[in-house]
């Protein structure tokens, strides 16, 4: 069996002998893997990296109901967030952090963990921002930085619910595949570098309800003029790099506006973001496929940020 391991980025390819499942467990054949950037969350040595995966199942340990041999699958990203808010030890059950992830090509899970045949990471992060403590609901306007998969799959759920949405990144090309999936307002920020004014404009100086925030320190304050009253920050990347947000207490509370860190989702979540997707038939946008031993090649493709939805590594060979 073949898999990555991880410092930094991709490092090395491990061969290792290929467990049967135990008690409690199935085992999968990884078909695919969708890539998404490094999560603070700390990783141990050696890690093999990635947490979004699309399988089949090959085998299944004792004691295991609701599995079968040849189901179409995919995991959590952590794998005991079965519902509710995350604690610590919800927090070390991340795949590809704190345990070791999917980039290898067959992988045990405790059968306890709902499956779906799709990778949805990227979906399910967007899900947890626009559909948590308060939903996102019809009228409302929701700002998307850039055109990553979960900013993607972020416009897809706000337009399949009647919002209007406001799409920035700082490219023409990638704005004008985001109109296509039916963005309302297009914003080249390069162009536009104070891109939070505008937003105001656009609103007519209220300000959006939800901010899909993956710029980080960079783009907070920013984020937090675009916010109306009462409205939601959803941090979820920090592309954009550090930044001054020495005023962010301040305008935050000035505005009553709720910063909320987004880790992924629970299995809850899961469930029903693939009910939503399912009834509104919502694909994924994959913008491009490497094989397994470009691996390298597809981490350097991610963090070049030329991507539009998702980077995907095809494992199998068939």
């Amino acid at each position: 069996m073949l898999s990555h391991s991880q410092t930094s980025y991709i490092n090395d390819t491990n061969i290792a002998s290929l467990p049967p499942p135990k008690a409690g467990e199935v085992l999968v054949k990884i078909i695919a893997v969708s890539l998404h950037d490094t999560y603070p969350l700390g990783c141990k040595d050696n890690v093999v990296p990635g947490s979004d995966m699309a399988g089949e199942i090959i085998a299944v340990g004792s004691d295991v109901d609701g599995f079968k041999k040849g189901d179409r699958v995919c995991a959590n990203f952590a794998l005991d967030h079965v519902f509710g808010d995350v604690n610590e030890k919800i927090k070390n059950t991340g795949l590809g952090a704190p345990i070791d992830g999917v980039l290898t090509e067959y992988k045990s899970f405790p059968a306890y963990v709902r499956f779906h045949s799709a990778m949805r990471c990227a979906a399910l992060t967007a899900y947890n921002a626009l559909m948590g403590p308060v939903p996102l609901k019809a009228g409302d306007i929701v700002l998307v930085q850039g055109t990553g998969g979960v900013s993607i799959f972020a416009l897809q759920f706000a337009k399949a619910s009647d919002a209007t949405v406001i799409a920035t990144s700082s490219s023409d090309e990638k704005l004008k595949i985001a109109k296509e999936l039916g963005a309302d307002y297009l914003i080249n920020y390069k162009q536009v570098p104070e891109w939070e004014k505008e937003v105001l404009k656009i609103t007519d100086g209220r300000g959006v309800d939800h901010v899909v925030e993956v710029g980080g320190g960079g783009t907070l304050m920013k984020s937090l003029t675009a916010v109306r009253y009462a409205g939601w920050v959803h941090v979820i990347g920090f592309v954009a790099g550090a930044g001054d947000v020495s005023n962010v207490p301040r305008v935050a509370a000035s505005k009553a506006a709720v910063i909320r860190g987004i880790l992924i989702g629970s299995r809850d979540q899961f469930k029903s973001m693939n009910r939503l997707i399912t009834a509104q038939k919502l694909k994924p946008i994959v913008d491009k496929v490497f094989t397994f031993e470009q691996a390298k090649e597809a981490y350097a493709y991610l963090e070049s940020q030329k991507h539009v939805g998702k980077v995907v590594i095809k494992v199998a060979k068939d």
